[in-house]
Parts: structure tokens; sequence; C-alpha cells
């Protein structure tokens, strides 16, 4: 993966940078990645939203093989 995702990174291009994103992002408990405002909220911010580990969340999300 040439970028990085970041704590800034919509979780829409999120999805577009790692096809194994929607599934990283559920198993950190965020379950409404159809919803309106996924979109354009950032990882950072649905971390906060969910109590969710951003730094593990973000390691995952970097990781493609």
């Amino acid at each position: 993966m040439d970028k990085k995702i970041t704590a800034n990174t919509t979780i829409f291009e999120a999805i577009q940078l790692n096809p194994k994103a929607g599934e990283i992002l559920m198993s950190h408990g965020m379950h409404c990645l159809g919803c309106a405002l996924a979109h354009g909220e950032t990882v950072g911010e649905a971390a906060e939203v969910h109590g969710a580990d951003l730094e593990q969340m973000l390691e995952e999300l970097n990781d493609v093989e």
C-alpha cells in the first residue's frame, strides 16, 4: 500500500486503500459502516466514539499483504 492510513483518513478512504478495512473496523466495534456519517468520519473520530484502540486499529489497517 503506497498511502498509509492515519487517524485523519476517512473511513471511506480507508476502505478504498485496504480491501479488509471494513472487516477490521467491524472487529473494533464499528458496525455502522453503512451509515451516512461513516463516509465523512475519520478513523480517529470513529475510534474515539466507539472506544477503540486507535494505534492497534491503525496497525491492523496498514498491515496489507
